[in-house]
Formats: C-alpha cells, structure tokens, sequence
C-alpha cells in the first residue's frame, strides 16, 4: 500500500469519529450530572437522525445505558407467568437483545401507553442501570441491588436492603438508580441508622451504613462543592450531603416532602437546586463553609406547581441556567423553560414538551418530549432558540435520552431506538 493511500484511509477514520466520544454508563451520564462532553448534530437531516437500529421492549421508564459496545435497560416482562422488572443487555450497534436477567416480580398499577395519560404509578420500571467495566448494577422497585456481569448476564452479587438493612421502601416503590463512584455503588432506603448506604462495586458488602432518612424516587448525585467531593442525597427530610468515603454528614437543607419527590438534585458550582411537585416547589442553596464546615444558605424558594418546578423531569445546568421540562402533571403540554439558577426566574418558557426529559450534549440542551419528539434547542437565557426537531419514536417517553459514541439512544414504553448523531473531526 503506497503513502497516499494510507493517508487518505487514515482521514476517512478520522471524519467518521465523533468528537470526544464517550460512553453514557449510568443515570447521570459520564459527567455524572445529565451531560457530556461528546457534540452531536446540532441540526437533524430531513426526516430526522437516521435509526441505526430499533427495536420493540416492553412497559418501563429505565433510560438506556450504554458501555463497552452494549445497551442497558429495564422493562417489564413475564417470566413464570408473573410480570417482573427484568435488566436487558442489547447489542449497541445492532439493536439485538444479549442477555435478560429477571429481577423480580413487580405490579405498580395500570398505566396507559400514550403521552397524554398519567401512569398511576404504573408502567413498569423506572430505574436506569449502571455499569462500570464488565459490571452492571441495578436496583429494583423491591429495593434489591443487584449486579451482573456485563458480558454473559451471570449474578455477581445481590443485596436485599429491604431483608438486610431494616428498609423502608416508599407507596410507588423504588424509581431510584445506583450511583457507582470510585469502588462505591451508593443506594438509599435502608432503616434507621442504615437508611444510606456504600456497598463494596465488587462484593456487595457494606463499606458504610448511617443515618436515619427515607428515600424518595430521585437518584442521588456526586458532586465537587469547594474542593470536596460529595454524595448528595434527595430524601424526605430535605437535601442530605455525605462524604463518599464513610457517610459523613457535610450540610443537610431541609425541604418539604408531599406525595413523591422524583427529580434528582442539580449542582452549578457552588449552588445546588431540587424540585418537588404536588404542590411543594422548588428551592437553591448555596453551600459555603465556615471555620471548616458546611454550610447551606437557601437563594430563594418558589412554593407550588408554578413557575419552578419539576415533577419528575431533571433539568441541566449550564452558565448559571438551568434548562429542563419544569412542569407537573401537564402531559403533552408541560413547557421547556429557561430558570436562573441563583435567583429563580424564569428567562423564557415554550409550551408542548411535556413530561419528558433533557440531557446537555456539548453546549446543546437534547430534549426528548413525552411524545417521543427530540429537540435540539441552543443554551441561552435570552430567547427559545430550536435548532431541530424530529417524531423519532413512538409510545409515550418518560426517560431520558442518552448520547455516547456518536449516536442517541432513546426509548418509551414501546420501543427502543439508536440514532446515528455524530460529527466528524475534520474541519469543526
């Protein structure tokens, strides 16, 4: 082979890599804060990202994970004639179904399909696996932590806080994903001086177990807060933060519970924002220390339904903005919006998103309506700016979409979907 010919095979590798490509491991993506560093095609092609692949699953709200060329979620299924949450390994590249694992049998209610109708704590299930190597970890609606190897589907190891740790689980059952950080997966919903938890990524067993909180259906985060890496967990009781490495109280900011609290909490720099709905609201604090310790000031508080808050939908954050779906119980019409984080207020609001999800790729918000539209919408606080928007899956979508390796992962209660979004190197 002569020098050109290499030459010019070696530029065609490189134009078909994405830029900074990544996978997307768990709920809270590579960054561990919905985002990613990988740019996607901002402006979609006539008739939407092309499918790589799509493929049907069954009732469930797990978002897809995806990691060392596979893609995880959970769905609802029958084995044995019972319906059980169950983890499903897919192929990333093609869409075919590796391995299935059965977690346990499980009945939330009925729920509808489409993405007008409120589930009733239904659908199936609703937490997003993690994976870490040729490891995946799941946690069921049953509290039961689980992993698995990531290759053949075979058990690892299992822990059940609900038989081992006195747990408490909540009315709609766990929605919460494990969070692995380092050699630490950290759950919650144990009891009383056990009720957080840090489990051993390889064993299972117990590094640390304290205090004394229940859960609610957010997944909890891992942030750095003026030089201290932080485990910050969204309870009943109000924002709980931890030291990853023994379970430390650092601060703690009480906030209503009423109901259930699902959106996780969301960090920008040095102020940290959680959301309820059925009426409670939403709130930021800013984390300062004093003489050593911590300390959360609250910046401001909207009380209610209306104008900040978040049912389920976690927003991201980006220059001092948050960006997200911040609405409750507005199927199909719920609005985008726009919120300073420091003060609360909103820059702009555009209707019909729904209640659906946003993850930030790049400098790009990604939003998935829960009519299965995806919208690429620019970050700035002075006006709605939409770059695309595409009908890419059918069913209704209360999960998150996810990016990794130059392509969009997407699902609803329906079907499974990958969608080829990179952009090339050269000349960017």
């Amino acid at each position: 082979m002569n020098n050109s010919i290499q030459v010019s095979l070696a530029l065609i590798a490189v134009t078909t890599l994405p830029l900074c490509a990544a996978d997307w491991p768990q709920y809270g993506g590579p960054n561990a804060n919905r985002s990613t560093s990988e740019k996607i095609q901002k402006i979609f092609p006539v008739g939407g990202p092309k499918a790589v692949w799509r493929v049907p699953v069954t009732d469930g709200f797990s978002s897809l994970a995806v990691s060392g060329g596979k893609a995880f979620t959970q769905v609802m299924r029958e084995f044995e004639g019972a319906p059980r949450e169950t983890i499903v390994a897919l192929n990333a590249n093609t869409g075919k179904e590796l391995w299935a694992a059965p977690l346990g049998i499980i009945k939330l209610g009925d729920g509808g399909q489409s993405g007008t109708d409120d589930n009733k704590g239904g659908d199936g299930p609703r937490s997003t696996p993690s994976v870490d190597g040729n490891r995946v970890y799941v946690t069921s609606a049953k509290l039961v932590v689980s992993c698995f190897d990531a290759e053949t589907g075979k058990p690892v190891w299992s822990s059940d806080l609900m038989k081992e740790h006195a747990g408490r689980n909540i009315s709609w059952q766990n929605a919460a994903s494990p969070l692995v950080e380092g050699n630490l997966v950290f759950v919650g919903g144990g009891g009383a001086g056990e009720s957080l938890l840090a489990l051993n990524k390889a064993t299972g067993a117990v590094v640390w177990k304290a205090h004394d909180e229940k859960i609610t259906h957010a997944t909890p985060v891992v942030a750095t807060i003026l030089g201290a890496k932080q485990i910050i967990f969204f309870t009943q009781s109000g924002l709980v933060s931890v030291n990853p490495a023994d379970g430390a109280l650092l601060w703690k900011h009480p906030f209503k519970y009423n109901v259930s609290t699902a959106a996780s909490p969301v960090v920008g720099g040095d102020i940290v924002y959680c959301a309820a709905g059925y009426g409670v609201g939403s709130t930021a604090v800013k984390i300062s220390k004093e003489g050593g310790a911590f300390k959360a000031t609250e910046l401001w508080r909207s009380n209610g339904n209306q104008p900040v808050a978040n049912h389920w939908s976690t927003p991201v954050y980006h220059q001092g903005h948050l960006y997200g779906m911040f609405s409750f119980k507005e199927y199909g019409t719920g609005p985008l919006k726009c919120v300073e984080l420091a003060t609360g207020q909103v820059k702009w609001s555009v209707p019909n998103f729904g209640a659906g999800n946003v993850i930030l790729a790049g400098d790009t918000v990604l939003a998935l309506s829960d009519k299965g539209e995806l919208v690429t919408v620019e970050t700035t606080p002075a006006a709605y700016k939409e770059i695309s928007r595409a009908k890419v899956v059918t069913g209704k979508c209360w999960s998150s979409p996810t990016v990794a390796n130059g392509r969009i992962f997407v699902r609803s209660t329906k079907e499974a979907v990958c969608l080829e979004a990179g952009v090339a190197m050269v000349g960017r």
